[in-house]
């Protein structure tokens, strides 16, 4: 792989994360190839235009202050590895199996890490792929 190639998969990462705090969907959109997360530890693959931006609005609605820190960002082959934390702040209704938990108010921080998935000598994320713990958020929003 090109020095070239490394600083731009490592520029799109970068960027896809911030625009996120910047809940600009749209150009979070154009850092992929196809939109694409996998969600480890839930089992749930969440694929295309319509599907992610729906990702987006079900996960932004109880959590609208949503925004993560990078802690440490390193390439392996094709795949850009990044530790950061999640943050956010129980603003709005969250749905949990079919029951609607009404907003705590109460804040969360949580150390994750994801996967950038890039094919070959692309710039554009093929999967973004978040390993988390799901029930730390839900035990420091007291509704675990």
């Amino acid at each position: 792989m090109t020095d070239k190639l490394r600083a731009a998969r490592e520029k799109t990462v970068r960027d896809h994360m911030r625009l996120e705090n910047e809940l600009d969907f749209d150009a979070v959109m154009q850092t992929f190839a196809t939109p694409r997360y996998e969600l480890f530890g839930q089992g749930t693959v969440i694929e295309g235009d319509e599907a992610v931006r729906g990702y987006f609005r079900r996960s932004r609605t109880p959590f609208p202050d949503q925004s993560n820190e990078i802690i440490a960002l390193r390439q392996d082959g094709d795949a850009v590895l990044v530790e950061f934390w999640l943050l956010g702040t129980h603003k709005g209704p969250m749905v949990v199996k079919g029951q609607t938990i009404e907003p705590t108010g109460k804040a969360f921080k949580v150390r994750m890490m994801a996967v950038f998935e890039f094919a070959g000598d692309s710039d554009k994320i093929v999967c973004e792929r978040p390993y988390f713990d799901q029930q730390a958020i839900w035990a420091q929003l007291g509704v675990g």
